[in-house]
């Protein structure tokens, strides 16, 4: 199986629907692969706080019309990074931003056919009670997407950080981790050093896919990178934009699982049942 990770530069000068174009384009030159990864909140950056409300889309916005075209025309699996959703009616929804509605941190996934497939809301917004966690309400459910090939979890950015949720999506039946993300500079060694350990202690792989450039000021990781179930890396891309391609083999993690059963001896976090 093949996968490209699109390290897309997110820079201040380029507006938001240029970027929809040209990165439009990128995908639709990946047609020798299976899946195409791009980053979290590629369209605005996700350190561009101010301009979540004045970007944000429904799902089924131009972001998901252009990227559903793309899919298409280029045949493949398409995780399109994540968009500033915006709520206008509904349960949970606000009159505006806000942490209990309105905005969403919501990532879209495409199949070969352009067909949207699958949302997911980012359950951990970062921020620390200010920025994106105050500005997003966070998501509640884990999704994953079964591929022919392999089963995908889906993750966003911050949520690396929480090993339970990937615990979730292992439940789930994933045995690939998808991380779409807007990881900055500073921290760059813990995107690495947690990309590897979701990889070791899921017995999965693990396709991370960050951005370049800067956000709002904020100079971003690159680094993008693909780790197989043992946690050896298998690709990792440089600072700049970059498509990273990669070839894996799903059926390693099945391999991985049976010849290291570690995952059979979990007790915490395992429901068992009463014995009367």
């Amino acid at each position: 199986m093949r996968a490209s990770l699109l390290q897309i530069a997110v820079d201040d000068g380029e507006s938001v629907d240029a970027r929809r174009q040209r990165v439009a384009s990128l995908v639709r030159q990946q047609t020798g692969s299976d899946l195409v990864i791009l980053p979290e909140l590629w369209t605005t950056g996700a350190f561009a706080y101010e301009s979540f409300d004045a970007e944000a889309e429904p799902i089924e916005g131009p972001t998901c019309e252009v990227m559903a075209k793309a899919a298409s025309d280029a045949g493949v699996w398409l995780h399109a990074g994540s968009i500033p959703e915006r709520v206008t009616g509904g349960a949970g929804a606000g009159a505006g931003a806000g942490a209990d509605g309105g905005l969403y941190n919501t990532s879209l996934v495409f199949s070969p056919s352009g067909d949207l497939v699958a949302t997911y809301r980012k359950i951990h917004r970062f921020g620390f009670d200010k920025g994106e966690a105050v500005l997003m309400g966070a998501g509640s459910e884990l999704v994953t997407v079964r591929l022919p090939e392999t089963t995908v979890g889906l993750a966003t950015c911050y949520d690396l950080r929480f090993p339970e949720l990937f615990r979730g999506l292992v439940d789930a039946g994933a045995e690939t981790l998808v991380v779409s993300a807007g990881w900055p500079e500073r921290r760059r060694s813990h995107w690495t050093l947690l990309a590897r350990a979701r990889a070791v202690e899921n017995q999965a792989y693990v396709l991370a896919c960050g951005t370049a450039g800067g956000h709002a000021g904020v100079p971003q990781a690159g680094y993008s990178i693909v780790v197989d179930p043992w946690g050896e890396v298998l690709a990792e891309a440089g600072a700049g934009e970059e498509v990273l391609v990669v070839d894996f083999d799903p059926a390693r993690v099945g391999v991985t699982r049976e010849q290291f059963p570690a995952l059979k001896d979990r007790l915490l976090g395992v429901a068992t049942p009463r014995r009367r």
